[in-house]
């Protein structure tokens, strides 16, 4: 059995959203999401469900989400490793989550529960800030899971990746990925790499989709000997902020993306689902800044 969700200390609180994951106590997601809410007059809560922490099995996540929709929730941000599995417990998806295979965000609305998939745009939008004029020609891709389907969707539609390499130690996982994909956007865009490390030598940019270098999970997704000073190199973790992966590499010379615009930006797309509120992602980037800065860890 687990424990029910308890909101007895938020009675008089309007809005209730939050986050389900493992290993999310870090997560700056309350301090964006509250912050922005504040910033427009707005009372919100939005509280983290770990699973690690509160040691609930993977499959009392239909539970969490029905006493969630029953406790007035606007709705719930999910992470790993439920952006797939929580599929089959939904209502209904958005067309970007149908076609992704993947959600992040829960509208809880009219009694149901919505999916949806912010995180295609938050990459594509990060990306386009942090590594303008980046050589897309072909591009290995670690990870095929729920934020891995996101990022590949958002490479090969939204940032003009020429050829996508998937490698994921999961060999029933990257192919599915990769059919998904070659059926969207043809053969010749999308391939398996088997071994990671000989298919760096061919690309020019490296995505890390998978939660390596998270504190909970800490090490890499490649070795260092993978990576080269020509490489761009982008990490979807931002807790912490600067992996490892991305410290070897910009020790190496390469141009790095951290996981912050891709937070901040599907943070802000799901701020708008919940709330049906437009929010400033100038100010959620200054809010993200100023959390960083007084030390909170950040994910």
């Amino acid at each position: 059995m687990f424990d029910t969700i308890s909101l007895a200390e938020y009675e008089g609180q309007a809005l209730r959203t939050g986050l389900v994951g493992r290993g999310i106590l870090a997560s700056g997601s309350p301090w964006l999401h509250e912050k922005e809410a504040a910033a427009q007059g707005l009372a919100l809560k939005y509280e983290l469900f770990d699973f690690s922490d509160r040691n609930w099995p993977d499959d009392a996540l239909g539970a969490v989400l029905a006493q969630a929709l029953d406790a007035g929730f606007s709705g719930l941000n999910v992470t790993f490793p439920f952006k797939q599995a929580v599929i089959p417990l939904l209502d209904d998806l958005s067309d970007d989550a149908r076609a992704i295979g993947a959600v992040n965000t829960v509208q809880m609305t009219d009694g149901r529960l919505i999916g949806h998939n912010t995180d295609v745009t938050g990459f594509a939008a990060g990306f386009a800030a942090g590594l303008p004029d980046a050589a897309l020609d072909s591009v290995l891709q670690i990870g095929c899971g729920g934020a891995g389907s996101a990022t590949a969707h958002a490479l090969l539609s939204h940032i003009g990746a020429g050829r996508l390499l998937l490698a994921d130690s999961d060999v029933d996982r990257r192919e599915a990925l990769r059919h998904a994909l070659a059926g969207l956007y043809g053969e010749a865009r999308v391939a398996i790499a088997p071994d990671p490390e000989i298919a760096a030598r061919e690309v020019s940019g490296i995505v890390n989709a998978t939660p390596v270098g998270m504190e909970k999970f800490p090490g890499m997704p490649i070795s260092a000997n993978a990576i080269e000073a020509r490489h761009w190199i982008a990490d979807i973790v931002y807790f912490p902020l600067v992996t490892e992966f991305l410290a070897q590499a910009a020790a190496k010379g390469c141009r790095t993306l951290d996981g912050s615009s891709m937070v901040i930006h599907q943070a802000a797309g799901a701020f708008e689902i919940f709330l049906n509120q437009r929010a400033d992602r100038q100010r959620m980037r200054l809010s993200f800044t100023d959390f960083v800065r007084q030390g909170k860890p950040t994910d």
